[in-house]
């Protein structure tokens, strides 16, 4: 499936199936970015700073939001950019061991240029706690 402008309907929701954390996720983050601040590597340090273990990056669970979109294959066809992120909140820290699974509703839309703004409200939920809130904005095809 892959939505065009023309088929999104403003409300309509989408789940994603679910992802285990492990720590060998985090670590890979850590690798990538340079960032090994010691809340991300050493459980002792976490622990003394009041968490029960490494938590991941909260833009690891950013980016993990918009992988877990893309297995949706919404916009397989018809992506053409993503105009940014907004309002992000991390509202709870991500452990390893946590299953979790975005919910994505559409907000808003509008027409630019013969192509599609679409606006998606984005949560990431370990069960059904808000982990992360955000918005996203897409540039879009249209069918014609």
């Amino acid at each position: 499936m892959s939505l065009f402008y023309e088929d999104i309907r403003i409300g309509e929701r989408f789940t994603t199936p679910r992802h285990r954390i492990t720590e060998a996720d985090i670590g890979a983050f850590c690798r990538l970015t340079r960032d090994h601040h010691p809340l991300h590597t050493d459980a002792d340090y976490a622990r003394e700073a009041g968490f029960p273990g490494i938590i991941a990056h909260g833009l690891y669970g950013l980016a993990l939001m918009e992988g877990l979109k893309t297995e949706l294959h919404l916009y397989d066809e018809s992506s053409i950019a993503s105009l940014g992120w907004d309002k992000v909140r991390f509202l709870k820290p991500l452990l390893a061991g946590d299953e979790v699974h975005v919910q994505m509703d559409f907000t808003a839309r509008r027409e630019s240029k013969g192509r599609g703004v679409v606006t998606e409200a984005v949560r990431l939920l370990r069960g059904d706690e808000v982990v992360i809130d955000a918005e996203h904005v897409s540039l879009i095809r249209m069918r014609g």
